[in-house]
């Protein structure tokens, strides 16, 4: 939707999530106090009453099994391709406070040198009560940022073709490596000074962390070892390939 002549847009890439969810996720986009387009992308299993409201409803025919990856590349070119000023990532499962997109546009005026804003997020638990992390806070982001916490302004939209060309074996560390390829490219990010992003969070450690159980469904910790591994197996050509598609030197002592 346009501000003062700017157009702004959230991509959302979705798989099977129950409709509550997506529900959440669309219902944070709209209540913003900037007015923001959405687009969902469907990763292969699209959801017909979706096209019933007030967003873009883009589907891909089959799943790609790589995190949201093509589909939330797809979206976000197709955001670069229609002209946007601004474009946001959020996650299905994921949702903003009203005032998210306000605070990364505030961020980013206030750090006219930085190319993309990156805002922090609340780890929520399923239940929707909010966890104090008992982690080292991710600002000044010295090696990630989240998926859910980038907004992208035009002299960073060069880079965001990555997301559909980084290989599926290497999907499950996408934002490290994107993250790790802004950094080498020299860029920083506007930082949000206050938690913007709700990000349930599904990940055994941080539970643990805190004396508590984790969920039903919860993860373990993101182990950099596995890709490593499959990179091991690559022949200088093939090593040489995958270089050229995610823009980084990644060799055997890589470690995003």
């Amino acid at each position: 939707m346009e501000d003062g002549g700017k157009r702004y847009c959230v991509v959302t890439p979705y798989f099977k999530e129950e409709p509550a969810l997506l529900t959440r996720c669309m219902d944070s986009v709209l209540r913003q106090t900037v007015a923001v387009d959405h687009i969902l992308v469907a990763d292969g299993f699209p959801q017909e009453w979706i096209s019933t409201k007030s967003v873009r409803h883009v589907i891909l025919d089959r799943a790609h099994s790589d995190y949201g990856n093509v589909a939330r590349g797809v979206g976000a070119l197709l955001a670069v391709a229609e002209k946007y000023s601004g474009i946001a990532f959020l996650d299905a499962d994921n949702w903003y406070d009203d005032d998210h997109i306000a605070c990364c546009l505030a961020a980013a005026q206030a750090s006219p040198n930085s190319v993309f804003a990156a805002a922090q997020r609340k780890f929520v638990r399923p239940d929707g009560s909010v966890m104090v992390s008992v982690r080292p806070a991710e600002v000044p982001y010295a090696q990630h940022i989240d998926t859910n916490c980038y907004f992208f302004l035009p002299n960073s939209y060069q880079f965001l073709h990555r997301w559909c060309t980084m290989p599926q074996e290497l999907s499950e560390s996408g934002d490290h490596l994107f993250y790790l390829l802004l950094q080498t490219s020299g860029l920083a990010p506007a930082v949000v000074p206050k938690p913007t992003v709700n990000y349930l969070c599904m990940f055994e450690q941080v539970y643990r962390d805190k004396g508590e159980v984790p969920p039903v469904g919860a993860k373990p910790s993101l182990d950099w070892g596995n890709r490593q591994a499959w990179l091991n197996t690559l022949s200088p050509e093939d090593l040489s390939l995958v270089r050229s598609l995610t823009g980084l030197n990644l060799n055997q002592q890589t470690s995003p």
